[in-house]
């Protein structure tokens, strides 16, 4: 009889970790997945309990995994970033992996691959400059964050565990994320580009995402930085154009930049600054993208 391969996954409770658990679990993996509080078993997924960011019985459950996938991290939207604000979505992200690699160390059998999400607030901000992989690190709160986050998995590599990070950008998809907040309002006909409407938008669909996690996961020869976004990155003109003609709604109004300011602060960063974010080390690893173009992946997540 054969055995299942079994993952470790952080923040699988959340939007993107959601879609994850069903693809790994229709591909014939068993999961591990841990949660704040105390679930059921859910088919292929055995929940557990435990706070990600603190040392605990959890990290044992790590012992003879194939791989760890870590989605934990506290969302950089919809609050203020407040002092508290800040050191808590530092720590969700830094601390969370520290403890994932001490559990990688301690584990008898050690997994095979970490992959370890990051984002790419990693990349500065500019509206003229395209981004890769090689691309430096923004100086900013969210680039420091993300090289914080980044180096802190850093160690497993000395373990002999082949390492790779998602610098994942903005996931379009159903249940969560961007999408969800922007389709109210243009599906009233209120819909429209925010802010000057001429800042980049590095989108995904969230089967890419998916896709790009079963990729490095089942291929050995993946590992370092690879950039969770489509080769098609649109400016925000442009998305609410796409966005408004799938639903057949018109894209008359625009939230003004002052305005998000006001209501995020300094959080307002992540909707109005641009950044044209390119996969190629994605496409030289050889992932093919479901859902290259924007179009195409709206009318995927929106038409029946």
């Amino acid at each position: 009889m054969s055995i299942r391969p079994r993952v470790f996954v952080t923040g699988a409770s959340g939007f993107v970790g959601g879609y994850l658990l069903k693809a790994l679990t229709a591909q014939g993996y068993d999961i591990i997945a841990l949660s704040r509080s105390t679930r059921k078993p859910e088919g292929a997924v055995r929940w557990i309990a435990g706070d990600s960011t603190r040392s605990g019985e959890w990290q044992k459950e790590v012992d003879g995994c194939q791989a760890v996938i870590n989605l934990a991290g506290e969302s950089v939207v919809g609050k203020r970033w407040s002092t508290e604000q800040k050191e808590q979505i530092r720590a969700s992200r830094v601390e969370t992996t520290n403890r994932l690699v001490e559990a990688i160390e301690q584990a008898q059998t050690r997994p095979q691959a970490f992959i370890a999400a990051s984002a790419i607030g990693y990349y500065p901000k500019n509206e003229e400059t395209a981004f890769d992989e090689t691309s430096p690190a923004a100086s900013d709160f969210l680039g420091e964050v993300c090289r914080a986050w980044e180096q802190a998995a850093l160690p497993v590599t000395s373990a002999g565990v082949r390492l790779v990070w998602l610098r994942i950008g903005i996931v379009l998809g159903i249940g969560g994320g961007a999408l969800e907040k922007m389709l109210p309002p243009f599906k009233l006909g209120l819909g429209g580009p925010l802010g000057s409407g001429t800042q980049w938008m590095s989108w995904i669909h969230v089967d890419d995402v998916v896709g790009l996690i079963q990729y490095a996961l089942g291929n050995p020869q993946v590992s370092g930085p690879l950039n969770a976004v489509t080769p098609n990155p649109v400016r925000m003109n442009e998305f609410a154009t796409e966005l408004g003609q799938v639903l057949h709604r018109p894209t008359f109004f625009f939230v003004p930049g002052f305005a998000i300011e006001l209501l995020l602060g300094e959080a307002a960063s992540v909707v109005l600054d641009s950044q044209k974010v390119l996969p190629l080390a994605v496409e030289k690893a050889g992932y093919k993208f479901k859902f290259p173009k924007l179009g195409q992946a709206l009318r995927d997540l929106l038409q029946d």
